[in-house]
């Protein structure tokens, strides 16, 4: 039975991975839900209470890092809030679309929510490559998250 939560860890862990760099699948609480089934295996008494509630709050600072990114990008060159809202738009219509659809899908979006609101192409521009940067950003700072979250977890889990 342990073999066999090991492996759902394992997977939740690696989907978790893979989620944290494809949109749309909740990679951080995914690689939480593997770590705590791994703890859960013996009972919490390797990885204990302490350590899950800091992985569950690294898990939220993730999605906070996803709303700062895109916001400080998003001031930074004026860009408003369609734009924002285009930009995650753009990133779920690309879903469909495969890698191109995920890198041209959030810029493409933003850029037509800019345009719709001020019809300037040039600050369009800006607020499209200020969104993909965004989202570049918060994909890397994600993946910190996640291997300190693993590293924290085989750190006490040894010890």
């Amino acid at each position: 039975m342990n073999f066999l939560l090991w492996m759902v860890a394992v997977g939740l862990i690696v989907a978790g991975i893979i989620g944290v760099i494809v949109p749309a699948i909740p990679g951080t609480l995914l690689v939480f839900a593997g770590l705590f089934v791994a703890a859960a295996i013996d009972g919490f008494t390797k990885v204990g209470w302490l350590t899950i509630l800091i992985l569950a709050l690294l898990t939220l600072a993730s999605y906070a890092v996803d709303f700062i990114a895109s916001t400080l990008g998003a001031k930074r060159v004026g860009a408003s809030k369609l734009s924002l809202i285009g930009a995650m738009l753009g990133m779920l219509v690309g879903l469909f679309f495969g890698i191109p659809g995920m890198v041209i899908g959030p810029f493409a979006g933003a850029v037509i929510g800019e345009l719709i609101v001020k019809r300037d192409p040039v600050q369009a521009g800006k607020a499209g490559l200020a969104a993909w940067i965004g989202m570049l950003v918060a994909t890397i700072v994600k993946l910190g998250l996640v291997f300190v979250m693993l590293g924290l977890f085989i750190l006490v889990y040894i010890l």
